[in-house]
């Protein structure tokens, strides 16, 4: 899980050529004060980030009639982040992002036990102090390339559980000349620790709070999946998606299959795919591509990671969102880079582990387009 990929010259230089909004954001139930950063591309795209979860906020394209929509889900205030109503919308994940089987893992001979806050697993890096929902510190940079804000926060040794003293940072990045967001993590620690981090942003690409994804294309790059039991822990073997309703391997109407699913423990897509190797010598792989047929809106991710999770909304429950839009039943989705869930647990799946005198890194780029209706 280590990579040799350092942050670019464009991450680190702090030459203020692009304009970075700032403005509070509220407080959380605690008293906290949280501020939101503003980053923006010259071609319409448009990031809000913030210091509460590292939480991507807002996150408007354009459409091929050049009008911009906001393609993920979230709240106009804290209060709605604290909500119950909050699915781990558009936030940092972690310490370890997905399930951890039973709470529990083994680490140098020391059994640790997590928070159950996913009956009868662990899930997203725990219930109080996971990476969602602390506060992070912020610094804004900018060149003649773009603009970003860099994230760090510390969590101590036993926070949620984990051992070690976890010093992570995340850095939001927006080139200015395209439709792209960069998300670039790095942690460093002081024991022996699993770390798997990721964004848990829910997207519609026809505008959050529209009525489904089902309608969108979705194409993995992936020929292979990890199952799981009936409580979504991967049982340990990787099988072919041929042949499956999880074969996304050319770009297919997420609605076509999901029937099939319905009435199974994931309640529809909820499963990992295991991202087929690059080629060359590509720092980052392509994973994903989304496409919306109304709005002309086509979403690539490309990723430093092996695997990546697409969840189809299955709990998304008709809450009420930013600019009082519903979020109704499978009317956004993730598609979540990572390592496989449960790899603390399971030894042939690639390592979680992160060891002192080593840094965890990993990247994934979200690049926005129009795709021109054929004549």
């Amino acid at each position: 899980m280590r990579y040799s990929i350092g942050l670019s010259t464009f991450l680190l230089a702090v030459v203020c050529t692009v304009a970075i909004g700032q403005e509070p954001f509220g407080k959380t139930k605690d008293g906290e004060s949280v501020e939101i950063y503003t980053l923006k591309s010259s071609k319409g795209l448009v990031a809000k980030i913030m210091t509460r979860g590292a939480t991507l906020v807002q996150l408007h394209v354009p459409d091929k009639d050049g009008n911009s929509a906001d393609v993920i889900n979230g709240f106009d205030s804290v209060t709605g982040y604290e909500s119950e109503d909050n699915q781990y919308f558009g936030c940092t994940t972690g310490r370890v992002c997905n399930r951890i089987a039973k709470g529990k893992f083994t680490l140098d001979g020391k059994e640790h036990t997590l928070a159950i806050n996913n009956e009868p697993n662990h899930l997203h890096g725990g219930s109080e102090r996971s990476l969602d929902k602390v506060i992070w510190k912020a610094r804004p940079f900018s060149n003649e390339r773009g603009s970003g804000v860099r994230f760090s926060y510390t969590s101590p040794d036993g926070e949620e559980g984990y051992p070690g003293k976890l010093d992570v940072t995340v850095v939001f990045s927006v080139p200015k000349d395209a439709n792209r967001l960069l998300i670039s993590y790095r942690a460093t620690t002081d024991k022996a620790t699993p770390v798997n981090l990721t964004n848990h942003a829910y997207f519609n690409l026809a505008g959050a709070g529209s009525d489904t994804v089902l309608d969108h294309a979705l194409r993995l790059n992936a020929d292979k999946y990890t199952p799981t039991d009936d409580t979504l822990i991967p049982t340990g073997k990787i099988e072919s998606v041929e042949g499956t309703p999880v074969d996304f391997r050319k770009a297919t109407r997420i609605g076509k299959r999901i029937d099939s699913l319905t009435e199974t423990a994931a309640l529809g897509y909820d499963h990992n795919f295991v991202l087929n190797k690059p080629e060359g010598d590509a720092k980052l792989n392509f994973a994903a591509s989304l496409f919306d047929r109304g709005s002309r809106r086509r979403l690539r991710i490309s990723t430093t990671e092996p695997g990546i999770q697409f969840y189809s909304g299955n709990f998304l429950k008709g809450q009420k969102g930013k600019d009082g839009k519903i979020y109704a039943h499978r009317a956004a989705l993730c598609l979540e880079t990572q390592h496989f869930p449960d790899s603390v647990n399971q030894q042939e799946f690639p390592s979680t582990i992160l060891k002192p005198g080593e840094t965890y890194r990993s990247m994934t780029q979200y690049a926005f387009s129009v795709q021109p209706v054929k004549k």
